[in-house]
């Protein structure tokens, strides 16, 4: 009996497809990196602004530490923020990788207590958000939902730029606590320790499979 071409085709697409979307959920190895010091950060003052402050003359030598024997990364990505595009510099001329800009990798808006000193009491409501209230706003900033939001729109652009082993520069609280949210085997303890400048969070997965944590400011996990 011959087949129609036209029933072909449709067993065809059924059998490839599910072929077609696993190959689609590939994992990737995404490595974040917090910026150098910055001139906010010597002087112990919270500055979530954008474009936020420039790094000092030692965080200008941190950066440069950060390209000296790198990783084989495939891109390079960095925050609106001044502090993490002059942090990744050193690394695009090493790599002859250009430096690719992304909004969702900014730091979490500080809202009510910004221009703050550090050591001044800081809102609670990231903390909610580990405990799962992902509604907990920052006083006069944003709340769970909308940080994982922002930061998860920078993270899927990445995915789908094609790199395998992509390198994101962005900011201590970000990195910690979108890694702590999104993450299937994360320990929310470190979350009480900001990470120090130019500290490395390593990720691998995708976002439609989820992702593991392979190490945390140099220890595995």
């Amino acid at each position: 009996m011959k087949v129609p071409f036209a029933v072909l085709m449709v067993a065809a697409t059924l059998v490839l497809a599910p072929v077609a979307r696993a190959a689609d959920h590939h994992n990737i190895t995404l490595t974040f990196i917090r910026h150098a010091e910055s001139t906010a950060n010597a002087a112990h003052i919270i500055d979530t602004s954008v474009p936020g402050p420039d790094l000092t003359p030692l965080g200008a030598s941190q950066a440069v530490a950060v390209a000296i024997n790198p990783a084989p990364y495939d891109g390079i990505w960095a925050s609106t923020m001044v502090r993490t595009q002059e942090t990744a510099a050193p690394l695009s001329a090493v790599l002859h990788e250009p430096v690719d800009v992304l909004d969702g990798l900014k730091e979490i808006p500080a809202g009510d207590d910004e221009g703050k000193p550090t050591s001044a009491p800081q809102s609670d409501a990231p903390k909610s958000w580990l405990r799962g209230d992902r509604t907990a706003r920052i006083p006069g900033a944003i709340d769970g939902d909308e940080f994982e939001a922002s930061f998860n729109s920078a993270v899927q652009a990445i995915y789908d730029s094609g790199e395998t082993s992509p390198v994101a520069f962005s900011h201590g609280w970000s990195i910690a606590y979108w890694v702590l949210m999104n993450t299937r085997n994360a320990d929310p303890a470190p979350a009480k320790d900001l990470l120090p400048n130019t500290a490395r969070v390593v990720i691998t997965g995708n976002p439609d499979d989820g992702w593991t944590l392979v190490s945390w400011n140099g220890m595995p996990v």
